[in-house]
């Protein structure tokens, strides 16, 4: 070959691979699966694949409004699946931590699942993820539930809506005298199904359905609990993460499905309430025809967490979420975990200034419910002597109502001969340290999720990326191993009655493990909710 020729030659290559190079690259191949109602074509990016907006029920509309979740139709071809579904139907809360990012629809059972890249052949951990909203608001597609660490560090995320108010928690005779199936609690029979939809397929995304941890916040730590002493999810996780989820029963006795009680009337005369409100009387198929005739917005009405706080005559119309069924909820976390014998095992806890109730006229109101224990009591949660009301009333109620039941959780996971691990987040944005004297209610949720850009405010600190790292791999490690604790972060040890230990995330970045420091006060919650236990039986 002559010279000439072959240095025509290697230009010419070397222009290709110039040109090559200057080209944007190919966009990747997206990712698709099978289910069982069909295959699914998701997204890549981020060094993650997400699967967004999948049915795992029938829309619960028309005929399936108050029903138990009904089977998904199959479709035909491959569905997109790269947007979320519609959160479920209600009235969004301004001011909302985790504000929803699509506008809300009676058409809402859809999950969304978060994996690395080509996870296939993997049997990797799963967690499935619960939001909270007071079972009246929330959903999957806030900006904080993102799962992409969770799949960057090797775990699927799966998250889903349940429907809330009154098309998740509500009775009427009408839907009694049907008998078309479980009754009354169709936001936890949701839940049940997502689960059951996970045991089905997550194996397709590369998942172990033999290793599902469940984890929630508020009413979803609620649910957690209500789903691990549920005899139709038995078996469908393995182990359970409980944030502010409660555990105690000091806000009140569970409202029964159809029997009224001195005070506490049923979820059904509820039902007739509100549907004598919308001029629907009667107990017949005639009242079930119109009640689910009524368009979503008159069965919404004003219902949210600010008109339950602000307007309490919602009250007679609204069942204040799960009440007792039989089927699915039959007795109280409480009530269960006095008796149970082989518990999950738990991670759980609670924040430092956590959301709680406790009304009184005045402190001696406040404090007479301890009894002789009560000037102990009153020096406790009012050190300084302040005589604020409002703030000492706030740190009872949070320990009547998150601080104590958490522990009595773990106390009672403990005595069974389970595993618990107690934590406290008192964690404190570094520009919010100035004028928040301490974690409220929700605030540990970006962390948990490492997901801060997504807050509003200021960006994230160097000691706040510091503190998502920690609480994050704690929470990546109790899933993959049944354990948080883990190398490179401070000791977490298992909680026990004796030493009450837990792990504090402290206000200015401090990871500590030790006795809990509010022992002595919460010993005298825990005295007062005995109490009230025995008064009860």
């Amino acid at each position: 070959m002559p010279r000439r020729f072959r240095l025509c030659l290697l230009l010419l290559g070397a222009a290709v691979v110039a040109a090559c190079a200057q080209r944007p690259p190919a966009p990747p191949t997206a990712p698709e699966i099978a289910v069982d109602g069909g295959r699914l074509r998701g997204e890549r990016g981020d060094g993650v694949e997400v699967f967004r907006g999948i049915p795992f029920a029938a829309p619960p509309v028309g005929g399936n409004r108050w029903r138990a979740p009904q089977p998904v139709t199959p479709w035909q071809g491959v569905r997109e699946a790269t947007a979320f579904g519609p959160d479920c139907m209600q009235l969004p809360f301004p001011g909302d931590a985790a504000p929803l990012g699509v506008t809300p629809a009676e058409d809402c059972l859809y999950l969304n699942v978060w994996r690395p890249p080509a996870a296939d052949a993997a049997a990797l951990p799963v967690l499935v993820w619960i939001y909270g909203g007071g079972y009246v608001n929330g959903g999957a597609s806030p900006a904080v539930y993102d799962g992409s660490a969770f799949a960057r560090d090797g775990v699927i995320l799966v998250s889903f809506n349940y429907r809330v108010g009154r098309f998740g928690f509500f009775a009427h005779p009408a839907l009694s005298a049907a008998a078309e199936g479980p009754l009354g609690n169709y936001g936890h029979m949701d839940q049940i199904a997502a689960l059951q939809w996970v045991r089905r397929n997550i194996a397709a995304f590369g998942g172990d359905p033999g290793n599902v941890t469940v984890f929630g916040e508020s009413a979803g730590g609620g649910s957690v609990l209500n789903l691990a002493i549920a005899p139709p999810a038995q078996g469908l996780f393995r182990r359970m993460a409980v944030m502010s989820g409660g555990g105690r029963s000091l806000m009140g006795p569970l409202r029964d499905l159809d029997i009224d009680r001195p005070g506490l009337p049923s979820a059904e005369t509820v039902g007739m309430n509100f549907a004598r409100g919308v001029g629907i009387a009667g107990t017949g198929p005639e009242a079930l025809r119109a009640l689910r005739a009524l368009p979503a917005e008159r069965v919404r009405g004003d219902l949210n967490l600010g008109s339950l706080m602000a307007a309490p005559a919602v009250a007679p119309t609204w069942a204040g979420g799960p009440f007792r069924d039989g089927p699915v909820v039959a007795a109280t976390p409480e009530e269960a975990y006095a008796v149970r014998q082989a518990p999950l095992p738990v991670l759980i806890g609670s924040t430092s200034a956590d959301i709680g109730f406790a009304f009184a006229a005045d402190m001696e109101a406040l404090f007479a419910p301890f009894g002789d224990a009560a000037a102990r009591a009153r020096a406790l949660y009012d050190p300084d002597g302040s005589g604020d009301l409002r703030a000492v009333a706030a740190r009872v109620g949070m320990d009547r109502t998150m601080t104590e039941p958490a522990r009595y959780i773990a106390g009672r996971t403990t005595a069974a001969g389970g595993a618990a691990w107690l934590y406290r987040f008192g964690y404190v944005a570094e520009a919010l340290r100035d004028r928040v004297p301490g974690a409220p209610h929700a605030s540990e949720i970006p962390y948990v999720f490492q997901t801060l850009d997504a807050r509003d405010g200021p960006a994230p600190s160097a000691d706040d990326r510091a503190m998502a790292a920690a609480v994050h791999g704690y929470f990546v490690s109790f899933a993959r191993d049944g354990d948080p604790d883990r190398a490179g972060l401070p000791h977490w040890p298992r909680y026990d009655a004796q030493q009450h230990a837990l792990l504090e995330f402290g206000r200015t970045g401090a990871v500590t493990a030790g006795p809990d420091p509010w022992t002595e006060r919460l010993d005298l919650i825990e005295a007062q909710a005995e109490a009230v236990s025995r008064d009860v039986d």
